[in-house]
Formats: C-alpha cells, sequence, structure tokens
C-alpha cells in the first residue's frame, strides 16, 4: 500500500490501515503551505521522526513493524519511481494535493504543478507496475456552480467556480482515460468538508477555533449565509478502508446513453462521501461556541472567489455499493476536535 500520509485524512488512515495489519509505505513531500510542526507532529504519532528539511531516505516507524514512511514529492517522478519499483505496491491511495480553493486563486501554478502533473505521474507508474486498485481524493468543489443538491455523482460538474475545482476534476478525467486505455481500476472520492482531530490549520473548524479563545474576531463570509456537508474523520476513514476493499470491475453491461459520468464500462468509479446532512454554517459556529463556553465575534464578510454557496452530498451509491453510514453527529465531532485542539495547544 502506497499513498500519502502526513496530511490530515492520510495521517487517520495510515492509523486505521496499520491495525488491520496492511503493510503501508507513506509519502509526503511536507511543504510549508501550512504549520510543518503539525505534519511532522501526525507522523511522530506513528512513530514516524523527521524534519522538514531532513532525511529523505525510507524511515521506519519505531511503534509500527507494518509501517514506513519517505519524504517525497509528485513532480519527482525518479524517485517515485523507485518507490514503486522496489516496493512491488499492491494499491495506492492517493490523498496529495494543493488544497484550497481561495489559495489556488492567488497561486495558480504550484495547483497545476502538484494537482495535474503530479496526478499524472501517479498514473503513469499505476499503470507501468500494474496497481490493482487506485484510490484518489477528488472534492465536492467540482460541482462549482451546480445548484441542484444534493449533489449526485451524475450531476453537472463542467463549471467548477476555483482552479483547485478544476484541477480535481482534470483528475476524474484522467482517470477514466488510464481505466479505459489500461484497465487500470481507479476510484475517485469527493470530499465534502472533512473536521476533526489533527485537522488543517487553513480549514474554518481550526481557524474559528483558534480566534474564538483567542477573542479575535472569525471572518464569516457571504454574511454567514452558507451550509456545508461537514463530515467528521472517522467516518471518513472507515468509508475510505471499505473502498480500497472495493476494487471496480470492467462492466460489459454498461450503457452509454444513460448520462453518468460516474461509472463507465471501464473499471472506474466516482463517489461522493459526505455525511448526507447539510448544517448552515452559522448552526456549525454555534456549536463551536457551545463547545468552547465562549461566543465568537463575529466580522461579517462577502462571498469570496472560489466559494461556493452550499455542498450538500448524496451518498446513496457508496452507501449501496460498500455499505458507507457516517454514524458522528455534528456535536460528538465538534466536541472531540475541540478537546483535540485544546490538549494540543496546552490551552
Amino acid at each position: 500500500m502506497s499513498y500519502w500520509s502526513a496530511g490530515f485524512i492520510g495521517f487517520h488512515l495510515v492509523q486505521k490501515l496499520i491495525s488491520n495489519n496492511v503493510e503501508v509505505i507513506g509519502m509526503d513531500v511536507l511543504n510549508d503551505y501550512y504549520d510543518v510542526k503539525l505534519k511532522e507532529d501526525r507522523l511522530k504519532q506513528c512513530g514516524i521522526n523527521i524534519k522538514i528539511n531532513g532525511d529523505v531516505e525510507l524511515n521506519q516507524s519505531t511503534v509500527y513493524a507494518n509501517y514506513s514512511f519517505k519524504k517525497i514529492g509528485l513532480e519527482d517522478c525518479t524517485a517515485l519511481e523507485k518507490l514503486f519499483e522496489d516496493h512491488q505496491f499492491d494499491m495506492v491511495c492517493h490523498l496529495a494535493a494543493q488544497t484550497g480553493a481561495r489559495h489556488s486563486v492567488e497561486n495558480p501554478h504550484i495547483y497545476m504543478a502538484s494537482n495535474v502533473v503530479g496526478f499524472l505521474n501517479v498514473l503513469e507508474l499505476c499503470k507501468a507496475y500494474k496497481i490493482k486498485h487506485l484510490i484518489y481524493a477528488s472534492s465536492s468543489s467540482v460541482y462549482g456552480l451546480n445548484e441542484n443538491v444534493p449533489y449526485k455523482e451524475e450531476s453537472n460538474t463542467v463549471h467548477p467556480v476555483s482552479l483547485y475545482a478544476a484541477t480535481k476534476k482534470s483528475n476524474e478525467l484522467m482517470a477514466h482515460v488510464y481505466s479505459s486505455i489500461y484497465g487500470l481500476p481507479t476510484t475517485g472520492l469527493r470530499f465534502f468538508t472533512v473536521y476533526g482531530p489533527w485537522g488543517r490549520p487553513d480549514m474554518s473548524p481550526f481557524l474559528f477555533t483558534k480566534a474564538i479563545l483567542e477573542g479575535s474576531p472569525i471572518n464569516i463570509f457571504n454574511e454567514g449565509d452558507m451550509i456545508r456537508d461537514f463530515t467528521y474523520i472517522d467516518d471518513i476513514v472507515e468509508g475510505i478502508y471499505k473502498t480500497l476493499l472495493t476494487i471496480p470491475q470492467i462492466n460489459p453491461e454498461w450503457n452509454a446513453t444513460i448520462p453518468d459520468p460516474s461509472y463507465s464500462k471501464a473499471p472506474y468509479k466516482i463517489y461522493n462521501i459526505g455525511n448526507g446532512q447539510p448544517i448552515k454554517l452559522m448552526n456549525f459556529i454555534e456549536e463551536l461556541e457551545q463547545a468552547l463556553n465562549t461566543k465568537a465575534l463575529k466580522n461579517m464578510l462577502p462571498m469570496q472567489p472560489g466559494d461556493v454557496y452550499q455542498t450538500n452530498a448524496d451518498c446513496s451509491k457508496i452507501q449501496n455499493d460498500i455499505s458507507f453510514s457516517p454514524n458522528t453527529n455534528l456535536k460528538i465531532g465538534i466536541k472531540k476536535f475541540v478537546d483535540w485542539y485544546i490538549k494540543y495547544y496546552n490551552i
């Protein structure tokens, strides 16, 4: 098993896999898009001690015999190929990307290099080394201007509103090419606003919690009139794990006249993976205030470029295919996140 493992979702997936006796080689470039110490501390939780500017050799976990880590970037095709050659992976779970819709508006070249060129490198190596299943992270942002909610996999995704979303849609199209031409089984997962312990500092739960505890105003876009399908990390990881074990097959009965781009004659699948219970942003903030026992100072702002008003997942396909059933309600999920935050930052 190979994939990227110092990020938020990757870190939690590592723990799930190694606890199920899966041999894992984790990779990450450890860039400084957000606090690198947080990435290093995630790795330390799994027995990997590495500094962002340090060792680039394969690091064996001091805690888990079935986990190793290597610092590597998606653009380094030579180093990636050596890793594939040395370890002969069965499956690849590709969770690496330059994230953040707003950030992509200001830094387009970084997103193209990591999310498009990097993904092409992964596809080429999966093809060359006959990987049994490639799972990759897509995003709910691919739905863009589509206002028909809840979003279904067959919904229109041709009007993205950020370059980040466009790169994720391009990943889905590129994956289908490799599934179709080379028979490479691929599954894309459209994540919906994942949150929880060890989360990303650039996402709203983290930003809001930090500001509330510091007594600083929180920026609330579109005057607070936004809806998100907040999905707790444990539910996401359980869905990824089950999806890994469900390898797409060639579908000879596929009907090309049915307008559903989420499946194909090729061994190719696209799934929404979310909570399926969208929450108003102001309600989310109220839950945070209750968990922190502190009222937030609110700075109401207009909608930002690259944002969308609402995300709402129809998860019936992944529920039917792999019995995915998220069961963490918002109050419990926020309480777990806040408890972790206070402990981690020694507040």
